[in-house]
This record gives structure tokens, C-alpha cells and sequence, in this order.
């Protein structure tokens, strides 16, 4: 399949995520996903929002707000972490990438204006001077069992150098004389992938390159499939500010540090690890082919007891009907459940199906 095949007389399908701007998909979302595994998704990812925070002071005010340890991080790696509020609830999920001179930080389109109004909250910007990048730079990922070589065509790096970095690892690649450009490389959907962080002015010509070297352009609903396939979770979506970081899987996802210093929420994540449990945990549903359930259809066991509800939702091409789903922690992966819908209160006919549990990532198989 090449990129023509799926863009050739279609023009993209826009819609609004978090009041940006944002493709859904080219015309072929079944292509689209496809190519995680026959080439490479090429994805427009600059709806995240993107901070930098500079000075001496900044790794130590931002470990300061967040879950993990930034102090801990050397210039060329990078991490996810949580920014939380004083209860212990998820403000924002953040991907944290630290520089020779500066941090760079991005926040899912949902979580931006809450990730921001943190910043200008704990981060005094004497110490450790900030803005907002997010219109100055653009973000263009590259997804895919094709990544490696494409990034490596476009960025001019080695397959070699790019094989090499840790998640989140990043390093700087030059264009031309003066276009810098910055590869990161991203574990979001459980698959080798690649982020490009670039000046806004380059963005355009290096998608075009990218297209030229085989990547198949692609949309928001494909990326959706395989975000939900790899759990990991969108904030607005399948967590907010009524999540607490274990419950979403942050353990797991390498997001929470137990040995740093004090942060915003700390109390509430530290009692959980060391002294109880969550009530609850971010799980997967597979529903057979069934049309996937809609958002909040509820979850029953088999005395009809409500022990859940989904949160995302999507028809996979290789799983069927999936969906993330927030679950009661005495209900084990591989239990049976009733998945209903519309509320009881409801006047619209109720559908019902059975799914199976699963911890998250979904398997590969």
C-alpha cells in the first residue's frame, strides 16, 4: 500500500480534541492502522501542548510537582510522570525530556490548561524562566515496524543511534544550516515509534519527506485503535481529576518514583504503595465482534452488580470490540462480564454484551 492509495481524492476528515484542531483520519482508517505493521504511521501528534523550562533550578522544581524524579534524568533521556493535585488526583499526565540548558514538556490537548496553571503555580519563574512552545513547535511522529529506517532517511541519524535510545531517550539531528530538529523516542503505543520535534516553519516539508520514504499518513481514529490496544490512557478520556495514578496503571507505566523527595500529592500515592490499595484499576474489555460499547456503558458481574464502566472504546481490525475500562479490583483479568447500555433511566432500548477482562497491554496475539 503506498500513501497515495489512501489520500488520492480524499481530503482529510478535521474535527476539535481539546480545542485544537486535529485530523480523525485520511479516508482509510483500517489502512491507516495497517500500517503499524507493514510500514509506518505518520501522525501529526502537535495538538499535545509543549513547555520549556530553563535554568539551573528547573529539573528541581519540576520534581518538585510531578511523580517520578527528574533530578535522576541526564540531558539526552526522558520520562512520563503525573502532575498531581493536593488529593492525589491526576491534574495531567506529562512526558518530561531533559536538555543540556532546558526541560521540555508535553501534555495531552485535554490536560494543557491545568498542566499550565500548575506551572505557573509551583514554578517561580525567577528560578527557572518558562513558556509556552506549543506554537512555535510542531510535533511528527513516525509509528511503526518501518520507523527506525524512515526516521533515519529523514533526520539524516543512524539506525543504529536510534536503536539505541531509551524510551523517552531523545537526541538532536540537523536538517539543514539552520533547522535543528529533535527525535524522541516514544513507547505510547507499546511499538517501536519516533516523535520529531521541529520548528513550525519545517514541519511541512519534513511530513513531505516522510511520505516520500514509504510512512502512510494517518489520522486520530487509527491512532485511538492502537493507543487502546497498547492501554495506555488518554487524559479527559479514560482518567481526569478523580484518578489516582495507581489506578490508571502509572506503576506499571514507569510513571511514579518512591524514593525522591516531596511533590504536590505525594501523601496520597506514597499511602496507597506502601500502606493499602486502590479500589480500582484501568483494565481491558474485548467484546467479540460486537460494535464497540459506548463511553460509561456499565460493567456487571454476574449478580448484576455494577463493577465498572468503560471509559474508551474502539473496533479493532485485529481484536474486535475493545474498549479501557475502569474496573473493581476484586475482578480478576479473564473474568466474564455484562457490558450494558444506555443507563437504566434511560428511554432508548438497552443493549447488552458479554466482554472478556484483561490486564493491559491487550496481547498480541
Amino acid at each position: 500500500m503506498t500513501a497515495g492509495s489512501i489520500v488520492t481524492g480524499t481530503f482529510p476528515s478535521v474535527g476539535d480534541v481539546g480545542g485544537h484542531s486535529v485530523v480523525m483520519h485520511y479516508g482509510h482508517i483500517a489502512g491507516e492502522y495497517a500500517s503499524l505493521r507493514t510500514s509506518a504511521m505518520l501522525i501529526d501528534r502537535s495538538a499535545r501542548g509543549r513547555v520549556r523550562i530553563e535554568g539551573d533550578k528547573a529539573a528541581e522544581l519540576l520534581t518538585g510537582l510531578v511523580t517520578n524524579d527528574v533530578m535522576a534524568l541526564q540531558p539526552g533521556h526522558g520520562q512520563y510522570a503525573a502532575a498531581l493535585n493536593p488529593k492525589g488526583k491526576i491534574v495531567a499526565d506529562i512526558r518530561i525530556f531533559r536538555f543540556d540548558d532546558h526541560l521540555l514538556v508535553d501534555a495531552p490537548p485535554r490536560a494543557q490548561a491545568g498542566w499550565l496553571a500548575l506551572v505557573r503555580k509551583y514554578i517561580n519563574p525567577r528560578l527557572a524562566p518558562y513558556h509556552d512552545a506549543s506554537g512555535t513547535a510542531r510535533d511528527l511522529g513516525v509509528f511503526g515496524v518501518q520507523s527506525r529506517r524512515i526516521v533515519s532517511e529523514i533526520s539524516g541519524l543512524t539506525g543504529e543511534s536510534l536503536a539505541a535510545l531509551a524510551p523517552y531517550g531523545h537526541v538532536r539531528a540537523v536538517l539543514d544550516a539552520e533547522t535543528a530538529i529533535v527525535v524522541a523516542r516514544v513507547p505510547d503505543l507499546e511499538l517501536e515509534g519516533y516523535e520529531l520535534f521541529v520548528p513550525q516553519t519545517a514541519f511541512a516539508a519534513l511530513w513531505q519527506r516522510a511520505l516520500v520514504a514509504g510512512a502512510i499518513p494517518s489520522g486520530l481514529l487509527a491512532w485511538e485503535i492502537a493507543r487502546i490496544e497498547a492501554g495506555h490512557p488518554e487524559w479527559g478520556l479514560d482518567i481526569d481529576e478523580s484518578t489516582i495514578p495507581q489506578e490508571a496503571n502509572f506503576d506499571e507505566l514507569h510513571a511514579i518514583s518512591y524514593t525522591k523527595g516531596c511533590y504536590v500529592g505525594q501523601e496520597v500515592v506514597a499511602r496507597v504503595h506502601f500502606r493499602g490499595h486502590v479500589n480500582r484499576h484501568l483494565r481491558g474489555i474485548r467484546c467479540g465482534h460486537h460494535e464497540p460499547p459506548p463511553e460509561h456503558a456499565a460493567l456487571l458481574d454476574d449478580a448484576g452488580k455494577q463493577v465498572g464502566d468503560v471509559r474508551t472504546s474502539a473496533l479493532s481490525p485485529r481484536l474486535g470490540a475493545i474498549a479501557l475500562a475502569m474496573v473493581r479490583r476484586e475482578i480478576a483479568p479473564g473474568a466474564v462480564l455484562r457490558v450494558q447500555w444506555p443507563p437504566p433511566a434511560s428511554p432508548d432500548p438497552r443493549s447488552e454484551v458479554q466482554a472478556e477482562l484483561f490486564a493491559l497491554p491487550f496481547p498480541l496475539d
